[in-house]
């Protein structure tokens, strides 16, 4: 009888044991989970934001939303996209200021001739306004490669930004 009652008592031990074994997993992977979000669309540009898929889904998005549209032409392998990508995602301002915009990051060229209209270079951040224009005036510091930005150009392409979304209240 008395066997009976430890045998029972170290199978209730090994049971609670796996037990919380088993819901110690199930809260570390919850844990990892809402400490890091999937990594999809955003590439590394901001996590959080809402990013969209296509070109054709972001102008549609920006038509029909009446925001304006930020495209960041970059390639994964270019150290300047790397270098911009970085400061632009620790940038807290720039995150928040960018909750307001229809978002796109390419890694690969557009078939649509309006968003290189100085050429084929990345990094190249680029606005479109809800009527689905290029905006020409909103550019970077550079002469030659007009939507360039560079990770020391943080602060000019925050103001950028705040530009779009000025010129998009005056101008509807």
């Amino acid at each position: 009888m008395e066997k009976s009652y430890v045998s029972i008592f170290l199978l209730l031990i090994v049971i609670s044991c796996a037990l919380a074994k088993d819901a110690g997993k199930k809260d570390s992977k919850d844990t990892a989970a809402k400490l890091k979000l999937p990594q999809t669309l955003s590439r590394g540009w901001g996590d959080q934001l809402i990013w969209t898929q296509t070109y054709e889904e972001a102008l549609f998005r920006a038509k029909h939303s009446q925001r304006p549209l930020m495209i960041i032409h970059h390639l994964e392998d270019c150290p300047h996209s790397q270098a911009l990508k970085k400061v632009f995602a620790e940038h807290k301002d720039i995150q928040k200021l960018a909750e307001k915009f229809i978002l796109l990051n390419l890694v690969y060229e557009t078939t649509d001739k309006n968003l290189a209209p100085d050429g084929q270079y990345v990094p190249r951040v680029l606005f479109i306004d809800p009527s689905l224009t290029v905006r020409a005036d909103i550019t970077g510091r550079y002469s030659n490669r007009l939507y360039a930005y560079e990770p020391s150009d943080i602060s000019l392409l925050y103001s950028n930004m705040q530009k779009a979304l000025k010129l998009l209240k005056t101008e509807l």
